[in-house]
Parts: C-alpha cells; structure tokens; sequence
C-alpha cells in the first residue's frame, strides 16, 4: 500500500525518487535523517550559478539558505590566491572560489568521510580538481601553517574553535582576509511600553537594534582575533572590518552572520 501511496506521490511530482526527511543529527557531523521511500539510490545532482553540487541525501546535508552567500563569494576576486576552506562540506563555498572567484588554490578541510566523497566528485565534475588539496579529517590537527591570503570559516552556530586554526594559516608577512560565520542572537524588542508605535516605525527599530548587536558581536571578535594573532607571532596585528553580511535568518531573532575581517601585521 505504501509503495502504490509514495509511487502516486512521485507521480503527481514530476520525480523519479523521494525520500523523507527529519531533523538534523546531533552527531559532529550535522548528518541529515533521511529515509528513502521511493528509488533505486540517494545521490542527487543540485546546480546553483553554474556551479554542480552532488551528494548523498542520505548522508550529507545541502543548505540552500547560504545561496546569497555563495554568489557573494563567487563575486571576489581571488585571483592567485590561497584559500583555506575549514568546513568545507561538499563544497559549498570551496567551489564557488574556485569556479568564479579564480583562487589559485583551495585547501579544503572536511571531516566527515561522507561529505569529503562528495567534494571530490564535484571537484571533479566542476573540472577544479588540479586547484584543491582537500584534507580529511579534525582541522585542529592540519599540519599547515602561513599559507593562507584567506580563511573560510563557514560553521554555525559558531567557528569559534576554527579561530586558532585560521590565525595560524594566515601568512605571517602580510596576513590576509578571514570570513567568520556566526550565529548571533538579537533581543525581542520591547513594543509594550510604546504601544502607539506603527509596524513600519517598529521594523526600522528592530533592524537597527539587530545590526548594532552584530556590530557588537564584530567588534568583540576582532578583539579576540587580534589577540590570538598576537599571542601566536609575538608581533602586533592590525584588524579591519571590511564588511558584515547578513546570510539568513537561522530561527526567530537568530541570525546568521558573516564578518569579512582583514589582519594584517603591523
């Protein structure tokens, strides 16, 4: 009966397969729970920007939340760079350096096995192969050191545990740019004690309290990073907020943040 239910189902769709998915697992890996209902395999072909993505649904997780994200990245330009993706995933935003922001080379760090496949058929299929070294495993234990002109640090709720790691790949002589992603949480506003305040006066209040705790939340990070940065160089660093982009709204009054900072030596 399930078979003729889900069977009608794909038919009334337009697809070949269907599966069923449920939360996120809490297992490190951010693993998705998904069961097949419908098809003969989990491997699914996704292209955004020119750019194709293929995974396992089974085993890999695609957010495209972070589409505004990755044409953003696919809109540097990266040219003779060498990018360190530290969460690399299947890909996410490891190939839109490559493809469209023309790194010289990525070094993508990924430790689930399933996902670190996947970003090897892309790289592939996406003919960037030749330009990535892609290292499997804990990024806390990666044996490189003052390479990097730039850092991508794609994690949340937080790459905070990333941030050591990403100081100690930037080049030691001119440093250069990390990308730290961040969820940030802003406070309910309080409407009750003005009551007569419309909704588009409330809208313009919200945003603007929204981008000061993001400021905020930059400013403490640029601290931190400055003083990891010295800390590890025994010499004073500069750091620069380039820019602060605003990714998605993760849950109610949680966003995900991008902070764009340049650390330089001085």
């Amino acid at each position: 009966m399930d078979r003729q239910l889900w069977s009608a189902v794909v038919k009334g769709l337009g697809a070949k397969r269907l599966a069923k998915m449920s939360r996120i697992s809490p297992d490190g890996f951010r693993s998705p729970v998904v069961t097949m209902l419908l098809g003969d395999h989990s491997w699914v072909k996704h292209v955004d920007n020119k750019i194709c993505y293929e995974f396992d649904v089974t085993k890999c997780m695609f957010s495209a939340g972070n589409i505004t994200e990755k044409l953003r990245v696919a809109g540097f330009d990266c040219t003779g760079e060498t990018v360190v993706d530290l969460y690399a995933g299947i890909g996410y935003f490891t190939l839109p350096y490559l493809v469209h922001a023309g790194a010289g080379h990525v070094h993508a760090c990924e430790w689930n096995p399933d996902a670190a496949e996947a970003l090897q058929k892309n790289l592939v299929a996406n003919g960037v192969s030749g330009r990535c070294t892609v290292h499997q495993g804990d990024n806390r234990q990666l044996q490189l050191c003052d390479i990097a002109d730039r850092v991508n640090l794609g994690l949340i709720p937080s790459s905070e545990k990333g941030w050591p790691v990403a100081c100690r790949l930037l080049k030691k002589t001119t440093g250069g740019v990390l990308h730290i992603h961040q969820n940030v949480t802003t406070p309910l506003p309080n409407t009750a004690a003005i009551p007569e305040i419309n909704d588009a006066i409330q809208g313009v209040s919200r945003k603007a309290a929204d981008r000061e705790v993001w400021q905020t939340w930059a400013d403490d990070t640029a601290n931190h990073i400055t003083s990891i940065l010295k800390d590890m160089t025994d010499v004073l660093w500069l750091t620069n907020i380039q820019h602060i982009e605003h990714v998605k709204s993760y849950a109610p009054h949680v966003h995900h943040i991008v902070l764009d900072l340049e650390c330089r030596p001085s």
